[in-house]
């Protein structure tokens, strides 16, 4: 889609504070004669223009009884006129068609990693692309077109041929039927099993993890046959509650479930566009006190399909999220996308569905 660009700093929600003038922040009542009302989750640089329209006809609402300020009818329409906007905004994400098309990552060989992925991972090579221009090369792989599923876009910066992962960044989840054969063939062509096939701990799944060349980690999930293998995509989160509450509000997703495990001490949220046995999902892990992480310079972001990237945008505002590209057609291919940054600084690009179609023919 676009040169991926290092990850930026992490940023804080203000879902539960309100915006005045763009950046300061404040909890505001509005006293009645008779009752007591709060504003919350709207911002107060909407409301007030909206006040302010009002005119002189306004001014006369507001009368000194008491020693407390009695608000007529005037606040209350411009609070629900705000209110009903916001409620309509998040209402359309939940309906809106999304879909999760790739993840975008840098590594420091990628004819090395296409071809660690093409013979032991079982994935096709989807599309190169070489923008020289620009001084990078694109490779996509994955295990079915790229309109239907879930892929991977691999980036190469020309002259750099290593990156630092962090430690935010956990793992990639691929569904195999038989994990033990899949780690063998993964040790005779050379590859690094980290962890030996066996159950999950705490559970029964039988899992094993493995190490690309670059140092990426996958997960390797024994499972029925499916329609989705690339079937997960691990980061780690420095507030669980607060990150559920922005993917499912900004991003849409639903949360399929958690996990806690106190011997460990972390915590996991599932949460997708559908269910893990047929869709990709997010794995957000929470260990216990840790609140940030480094991200270094690898991993880049997840691409989400959407139908409309400026209603994207406008919730992802309202839930807090950071815009760092503005909706809009990028130069040269028109394909319409907007970005942002969760709350803990993951990036997060939404691609126009009818444009990513148009792309990929």
């Amino acid at each position: 889609m676009v040169r991926i660009l290092p990850m930026a700093s992490s940023i804080r929600p203000s879902l539960s504070s309100l915006k005045f003038s763009g950046s300061s922040r404040f909890s505001v009542s509005l006293f009645s004669h008779n009752s007591t009302r709060k504003f919350t989750y709207c911002h107060l640089g909407t409301a007030v223009p909206q006040l302010q329209s009002f005119g002189l006809k306004a001014s006369k609402l507001l009368r000194e009884k008491g020693g407390s300020l009695s608000i007529s009818a005037a606040g209350n329409m411009a609070h629900a006129s705000t209110t009903a906007t916001q409620e309509n905004v998040l209402e359309w994400v939940k309906q809106d068609k999304r879909r999760m098309l790739h993840v975008v990552y840098r590594v420091g060989d990628l004819d090395r990693t296409i071809k660690f992925y093409t013979e032991c991972l079982g994935m096709k090579l989807l599309r190169k692309r070489d923008i020289p221009e620009e001084r990078y090369t694109n490779a996509f792989l994955g295990y079915g077109p790229e309109d239907s599923h879930f892929v991977i876009e691999l980036t190469y910066n020309y002259g750099v041929d290593q990156y630092d992962i962090g430690s935010g960044f956990g793992h990639f989840g691929i569904a195999v039927e038989d994990v033990s054969k899949t780690v063998e063939l993964i040790k005779a062509k050379g590859g690094k099993v980290t962890r030996e096939p066996g159950a999950v701990k705490g559970g029964k799944t039988v899992i094993a993890f493995i190490e690309d060349p670059d140092g990426y980690k996958f997960e390797l999930l024994e499972r029925g046959p499916t329609p989705e293998p690339l079937c997960q995509v691990m980061l780690r989160v420095g507030d669980l509650e607060r990150a559920i509450s922005f993917y499912e509000n900004a991003y849409g997703m639903k949360l399929l479930r958690t996990r806690d495990n106190p011997e460990y001490k972390y915590t996991i949220a599932m949460l997708g566009y559908g269910p893990e046995d047929t869709s990709a999902v997010m794995e957000l892990t929470y260990n216990y006190g840790v609140t940030e992480y480094e991200k270094g310079n690898a991993y880049a972001q997840i691409a989400i399909g959407t139908d409309d990237v400026y209603k994207t945008a406008e919730a992802i505002k309202l839930c807090g999220g950071k815009i760092t590209r503005e909706p809009g057609p990028l130069p040269g291919i028109s394909t319409k996308i907007t970005a942002c940054l969760d709350p803990d600084g993951w990036k997060t690009v939404f691609v126009d569905n009818i444009d990513f179609l148009k792309e990929l023919e």
